[in-house]
């Protein structure tokens, strides 16, 4: 039995979908990939992006709130949103702290407001393996983030029997 993924079978358009990318700049060329992969993603979906910066990892979660909240009081929320980021394993404990706390962060801030959230962050051992999920050519997990986020963007529609 082969396994499929939702985000491959369903490729219905989402035109008018607005999603939110927040990206750490930490590892510049590297963010610059992960967007990349994002962007063909979003835009095979027809769906248009916002995207904000900050510093590092652990600043996407409050970024990513504090975005969420300001496009509501405008009367223009987003549909999903996309955390991209690069976190490589130093010599101390840090990495653990900063992969952990950000990813937790992510996934309290998707269920709690029920929000689809793609999880673009890396969590490597080395550059090296960074680079290799982050090309688009290759294992494209900036694009596959978006995707996994479209992907719940088209479940709750379809639940919702918006599509």
């Amino acid at each position: 039995m082969v396994a499929h993924s939702p985000a491959r079978l369903d490729a219905t358009p989402l035109p008018g979908a607005r999603v939110l990318v927040v990206e750490a700049r930490y590892y510049e060329d590297l963010a610059d990939e992960l967007l990349r992969g994002v962007r063909a993603a979003a835009e095979a979906a027809g769906a248009s992006l916002d995207v904000l910066t900050v510093m590092g990892a652990l600043e996407i979660p409050a970024a990513m709130a504090i975005a969420l909240d300001a496009a509501e009081r405008r009367g223009a929320p987003y549909d999903a949103a996309v955390a991209l980021g690069c976190v490589i394993r130093g010599d101390t404990g840090h990495y653990d702290i900063v992969a952990g706390e950000s990813a937790r962060a992510l996934m309290d801030l998707s269920v709690a407001r029920r929000l689809p959230l793609g999880n673009g962050i890396l969590t490597v051992n080395t550059e090296d393996q960074a680079w290799t999920r982050a090309r688009v050519g290759e294992l494209n997990k900036g694009g596959g983030a978006a995707e996994a986020a479209l992907a719940v963007l088209r479940l709750r529609r379809r639940l919702q029997g918006d599509i």
